[in-house]
């Protein structure tokens, strides 16, 4: 006996989803910063899905970076935002300098790996959240499904944040997930100011992997008070901007 057609429609719907071929056209959040939203499909950061960040070195620097990075795109989002932690090191101010205000978050500790894909489950099949971040250890192909699947139904944006308690376990960042990015966060110098001080922050940022999409790295000013990433090149310019070059130049031929 032939299954009904209607639940044949539905189980291609859902091979569809899995391969990462949805016939509708998903919501994005674009980072306004051409160069990358040119490599992502239909030009940002696809809504209603899962994607993974992780920092581009084993120490706290990196990791810091790759948290302000995800509360940077969390801003640019609408409703609450459900963050998930194992360890009780989040800045709150670090996450409100980048635009994601304290109002604005909810915070789940978990104590294993379990509990917290449980949580983030849970969290993206809400429907009633703007975005859940998780710091996740391990992320296996079947739990990665389960959370593209559920943010899918929700449309509610997943990051999983990849922290490791011991560098030899980020060897499992490599492995094959159901999510539709990959990035990586490394710190860079900031640029130097004309004045004495420090500039502002530097990333480079590193598409691992995007689904439909191109990997490609980018060096980005760190996101700004409203979450925004801006070209490093802005910054050269930042003080003709302003007009302190000018300036200088001109007290320089004042006093020739």
């Amino acid at each position: 006996m032939s299954a009904p057609r209607p639940a044949l429609e539905a189980l291609r719907e859902q091979i569809s989803r899995l391969e990462g071929h949805n016939r509708l056209r998903r919501p994005t959040l674009p980072f306004g910063v051409p160069e990358i939203d040119s490599r992502l499909p239909g030009g940002g950061l696809v809504l209603g899905a899962l994607h993974e960040v992780a920092g581009g070195g084993s120490d706290a620097l990196h990791s810091a970076a790759a948290g302000q990075f995800c509360a940077g795109i969390a801003a640019r989002t609408r409703g609450k935002v459900l963050w998930i932690v194992t360890r009780q090191d989040v800045f709150a101010p670090a996450l409100k300098q980048v635009g994601l205000s304290a109002r604005r978050v909810i915070y789940v500790e978990a104590g294993t790996d379990t509990d917290v894909l449980a949580c983030f489950e849970e969290g993206l099949r809400h429907g009633g959240l703007g975005t859940v971040v998780a710091e996740v250890a391990r992320l296996s192909m079947t739990a990665s499904r389960r959370l593209q699947l559920a943010a899918e139904t929700s449309g509610v944006l997943g990051i999983a944040i990849r922290r490791w308690r011991r560098q030899s376990n980020a060897a499992d960042f490599g492995q094959p997930t159901a999510s539709l990015t990959r990035w990586r966060v490394s710190v860079l110098p900031s640029v130097s100011l004309p004045v004495a001080g420090v500039g502002r922050a530097r990333w480079r940022l590193e598409l691992i992997r995007a689904r439909a999409g191109e990997c490609a790295d980018f060096e980005v000013e760190a996101c700004d008070a409203q979450g925004r990433l801006a070209p490093c090149r802005l910054a050269l310019s930042a003080a003709l901007a302003d007009g302190s070059d000018q300036e200088e130049a001109g007290q320089r031929r004042a006093r020739a």
